[in-house]
């Protein structure tokens, strides 16, 4: 394996990480200026975390900083380049380089910091921007803006895989899936760690997931499968199945703004939550209602967390957490995650928020001084013709300052992509052309309390509601 080579690692959090190659690299100290390609650098002591601490990686594509203050710390001190690039846009970069196709057009990320460039690629030591992104090309189909996307094409691929036999063919176990076969399908030289090896034949044709044609190399994988956060179900009446939720005055807002979001829910639909408070809607739901949920890391069918003790390394949601799947599911590659959201079959998205302005437009991935990446919210906001899209937030900040706001001053993830907002105090119809409208408010709250804590100009619906 040569310096200065661009390596592709599957992965997504720490399910499916190729850990026993990373660990072969961090082996061969000759092996550095790494462009590394990844969702995610795992943690501080996991992953590609690893190599970033024994500076071998010079540059990361990824869609996601994450908990991992190494990575953080390292891109805000310059140490290391950043090509933030939102999830599904990375994972079909990754998937089109492998299949030949240089470059293609997607709407995420539409009127934000990656069309337009303003991207810190590369940072001083003392923070400030030295090398920026550059503006993409935007062109018009169907009515509708678009921005072109260069393929990524990669030297190396490293691959985990649960089976694999001797003639390449693997096969992924749930959500272990992730970004593997679209980064597997895409290098010069894909190097497969698998679980079991096997003689040709043992995996049946229609469970092979990535076909040995793409694949050279296959090894034995020999480190342990890790979790990163261990979710259990917990029996309701459990004073802890509140602490999700907080404690005292937050928790009664919260637990307020999450059983409106529950409301949205109709029977039939395919719906995307978001990490925090939108996690917590399902379990007010009723029987009545059957909603599939779509987690963005490769599941349709999510199900509820598992009970301590049956916890599986290879099945977890979107915040990293341990899950189970209901009957009826399925699991699937990153690639076709986001091709399933980027195409509005995804009916229902419901997101956090540091600020909301008056038109619709998103901020929720960027606070000054501290950056977590945009993970898959961009993807996630690029259809709201199609996909509905529902922030749930706290009506201001920890300050007092307001989060529904005329005009965001963080770093936007969409343009004018909401169409409701809920909050403690009430709920706001989002109308682009013609801005907010308070239709529903919460006991005891007036609607004098709510504009003395809104920014934005909004009118009050004829027929003003109570929230719950």
């Amino acid at each position: 394996m040569q310096p200065n080579s661009t390596v592709l690692c599957g992965g997504f959090g720490l399910c499916g990480v190729p850990d026993t190659l990373i660990d072969e690299v961090i082996n061969k100290k000759d092996i550095t200026g790494l462009t590394a390609v990844s969702n995610n650098a795992g943690t501080d002591t996991s992953g590609l975390g690893k190599l970033l601490k024994t500076k071998q990686i010079k540059k990361m594509i990824a869609s996601y900083i994450g908990e991992n203050k190494t990575f953080e710390k390292m891109y805000l001190t310059g140490e290391v380049e950043l090509e933030l690039t939102p999830q599904g846009t990375l994972a079909e970069r990754c998937a089109s380089g492998g299949k030949g196709i240089p470059a293609f057009y997607t709407p995420a990320a539409f009127g934000t910091v990656v069309q337009t460039g303003e991207l810190p690629l590369q940072n001083n030591p003392d923070g400030t921007p030295k090398v920026y992104s550059y503006p993409k090309d935007v062109k018009v189909f169907d009515g509708k803006q678009y921005l072109l996307e260069e393929s990524i094409k990669g030297d190396y691929a490293f691959v985990k895989a649960y089976k694999a036999d001797k003639l390449g063919n693997c096969q992924f176990r749930l959500t272990a899936n992730n970004f593997n076969g679209a980064m597997g399908r895409n290098a010069k030289m894909t190097i497969v760690e698998a679980e079991h090896i096997v003689e040709p034949g043992e995996i049946p044709p229609e469970a092979v997931h990535l076909p040995g044609i793409y694949v050279k190399r296959v090894i034995q994988s020999t480190t342990p499968k890790n979790i990163e956060k261990y979710t259990f179900a917990k029996d309701p009446n459990d004073p802890e199945a509140k602490a999700a939720l907080g404690s005292g005055d937050t928790a009664a807002k919260r637990e307020r703004i999450v059983r409106r979001a529950a409301k949205e829910f109709k029977n039939g639909m395919y719906a995307n939550l978001g990490i925090g408070m939108p996690m917590l809607a399902p379990a007010f739901v009723g029987p009545d209602v059957e909603v599939q949920l779509q987690s963005e890391n490769g599941i349709l069918g999510l199900g509820p967390y598992p009970v301590k003790g049956k916890e599986d390394a290879d099945l977890i949601n979107a915040g990293k957490e341990t899950v189970t799947l209901k009957p009826g599911a399925a699991v699937f590659g990153s690639e076709e995650s986001f091709g399933m959201i980027r195409s509005g079959r995804v009916n229902l998205t419901i997101l956090g928020a540091m600020q909301v302005s008056g038109n619709g437009d998103l901020a929720n991935w960027m606070l000054p001084g501290k950056i977590k990446g945009f993970g898959g919210a961009m993807d996630l906001v690029s259809n709201p013709e199609k996909t509905k899209v529902v922030v749930t937030m706290e009506h201001t900040d920890k300050k007092g300052n307001a989060k529904i706001v005329k005009q965001c001053a963080f770093p936007l993830t969409g343009k004018a992509c909401v169409s409701m907002i809920i909050t403690e105090l009430g709920v706001f119809e989002v109308d682009i052309a013609t801005g907010l409208t308070l239709t529903e408010i919460a006991d005891g709250v007036t609607v004098d309390q709510i504009k003395s804590k809104t920014e934005a100009p909004f009118k009050v619906a004829d027929d003003l509601k109570p929230m719950l």
